[in-house]
């Protein structure tokens, strides 16, 4: 069954992981794992610490090309009465000025005790959520 936007907020603030889905100029989809906090219309990511093969993630290439992500979570269990997902389509911005990281990270840290011991030093993806979606098993 659909569920409400109330409800998919709440699913999304409450899951521990969600893909980032962006463009890359060539058309090819691109999906990764991310941390996240989610902030009324907003949904911050951050650069962070974890080992990584370049700085210059295609992530960050990709919404500098085309800004349109998707953000999705979900819940996978044995007994499919429990399942349900949650996707947010939004515009994503890269944020990387000092003052304006100071608030997402706080949250993230907030979020993640691995965060409170390594504070990201960033860039932040901001994503302005412009449709909820999702779907539930049951209630």
């Amino acid at each position: 069954m659909d569920i409400t936007v109330e409800d998919a907020r709440r699913r999304l603030r409450e899951a521990r992981v969600a893909r980032l889905a962006t463009v890359a100029s060539s058309g090819r989809p691109h999906i990764v794992p991310v941390t996240f906090a989610v902030a009324r219309e907003h949904i911050y990511s951050a650069v962070d610490a974890k080992p990584k093969r370049t700085g210059d993630l295609q992530r960050l290439r990709n919404i500098r090309a085309n800004p349109m992500v998707a953000v999705l979570a979900d819940h996978y269990d044995d007994d499919w009465a429990a399942l349900w997902w949650v996707r947010a389509d939004g515009s994503a911005v890269i944020v990387t000025d000092p003052g304006e990281l100071a608030g997402p990270i706080a949250l993230l840290a907030r979020r993640y005790p691995q965060y409170r011991q390594a504070r990201p030093s960033g860039p932040v993806i901001s994503v302005r959520v412009e449709r909820w979606t999702g779907w539930a098993a049951s209630g």
